[in-house]
């Protein structure tokens, strides 16, 4: 972008006139009487359209709609998907978290405070396996993709593009698969391991695959060391580290393997999940990890516990309670990930260990972690108006714009936050029509 291209005119102040307060009789009546007189109002010129557009491109998400409110140009950039463009080019990052509940297709979007929100257009799939079904979500770019099962197709795929705020069916995986880990890196998503359904039955995968927003396609990439279901996934250190789950013998996997994009390898990582008192062998649900500042954190579900991953010595080390019951499921039922620089964490409240959640039921926390701290800090962020036992997964998926979280078996809108921007004007919802 040349430089000269912002040069505008240089400002000039306006000349007003004032009446004098003492009339002049040596003047007729037709004499106005006035006297001009500098004023610190500058003239301000159009401003470049390039300017502008990196202007429009900082706007919060969450308020685009009064964009619409000032002129069909401004309407005409948020549908081009132009300012996703610009945003990948500065460098500009937002947190935002999608939530979806299960047995339908509708998701909420909530900015990083959880003080607006928004419904997204429904993904348009009617089959009823599909609706009814777990899915799997991550992010790649400025793509939510959401997998499952549909009784026609198979494993299939849908991914929901911000830019013209649609639903679009594909591409699906190389290796449809279910039960799967996956992370995002740049605007790239990862997946591997799962469960693969064949010709002959189901199988557990050790593929990978990376999908690419910008040719909407996926990429093979070597198989892991490791069949392996039920694993989580994160990046860490610039790699895709795939960690836990069980074999295709449904053994329990202690150990961990980490994704090298330069070296295009795949590196075992022994008993990066084992501990003392083999919480690894109980645990049901996928390991609950979340990278924050590059450093791996763990809840450990027996225990409400919090854990830091001590990468020169393969070890963790315990930072203190988690204000959530992770242990009532078994894992089951907790949102656990990272949301910027901070923790993320949805369960139900600790204060049930007494006997009495207050009418709260599921509660969101967050925490800004730190390694070598000797205290938790957790704030919360919103509380559900009902009791329910719901089993959720979590993904982090963080991208230039957007991170993106999928709750499941929770009906929403679910919290009480204070304030929350549901309904802001009749405008508003004339904005979200053109999204829909």
């Amino acid at each position: 972008m040349a430089a000269d291209s912002f040069l505008m005119p240089p400002c000039r102040k306006i000349r007003i006139c004032k009446a004098k307060r003492e009339p002049n009789l040596n003047h007729s009546d037709s004499s106005s009487g006035v006297e001009p007189q500098d004023a610190d109002y500058p003239y301000v010129p159009q401003l470049c359209d390039e300017l502008e557009n990196l202007i429009l491109a900082r706007f919060p998400r969450s308020e685009y709609w009064k964009l619409y409110l000032l002129n069909k140009h401004f309407l005409q950039i948020l549908k081009s998907g132009e300012l996703f463009k610009i945003r990948r080019q500065i460098g500009f990052k937002e947190s935002s978290i999608f939530m979806s509940a299960s047995g339908c297709n509708s998701w909420w979007a909530f900015d990083r405070l959880f003080k607006c929100c928004r419904k997204l257009p429904e993904l348009p799939s009617r089959d009823v396996c599909f609706i009814g079904g777990d899915k799997e979500s991550l992010c790649a770019g400025s793509h939510l993709i959401v997998s499952g099962r549909e009784i026609t197709d198979g494993n299939v795929v849908w991914r929901f593009e911000l830019e013209t705020s649609k639903w679009i069916k594909g591409p699906f995986m190389i290796d449809p698969r279910c039960l799967f880990a996956s992370a995002t890196c740049g605007t790239f998503g990862f997946v591997a391991g799962g469960i693969g359904m064949g010709l002959i039955g189901t199988n557990v995968l050790n593929s990978a695959e990376k999908y690419n927003p910008e040719t909407k396609s996926w990429e093979s990439l070597p198989c892991m060391h490791k069949q392996r279901k039920l694993c989580s996934g994160c990046f860490m250190d610039n790699k895709f580290y795939v960690i836990g789950g069980k074999d295709e013998n449904n053994n329990e996997l202690t150990c961990g393997e980490a994704y090298n994009q330069d070296k295009n390898t795949w590196e075992l990582i022994p008993d990066m999940l084992k501990d003392d008192d083999n919480q690894v062998a109980t645990q049901q649900s996928p390991p609950l990890l979340a990278v924050v500042n590059n450093e791996l954190y763990s809840l450990k579900t027996s225990s409400n516990e919090l854990r830091v991953y001590i990468k020169n010595s393969n070890t963790w080390k315990k930072l203190g309670a988690v204000p959530v019951r992770a242990d009532l499921h078994k894992g089951w039922g907790v949102a656990f990930k990272s949301l910027g620089n901070e923790l993320l964490v949805i369960g139900f409240s600790s204060s049930i260990s007494s006997g009495n959640d207050n009418g709260k039921g599921m509660t969101i926390y967050t925490c800004k972690p730190e390694p070598e701290s000797k205290e938790l800090q957790w704030r919360v962020r919103g509380v559900s108006c009902k009791k329910l036992v719901c089993l959720c997964h979590v993904i982090k998926t963080p991208h230039a714009n957007l991170r993106m979280v999928e709750l499941k078996v929770l009906p929403l809108p679910f919290l009480t936050i204070q304030p929350i921007c549901t309904a802001k004007s009749q405008a508003a919802d004339e904005y979200h029509k053109y999204e829909g």
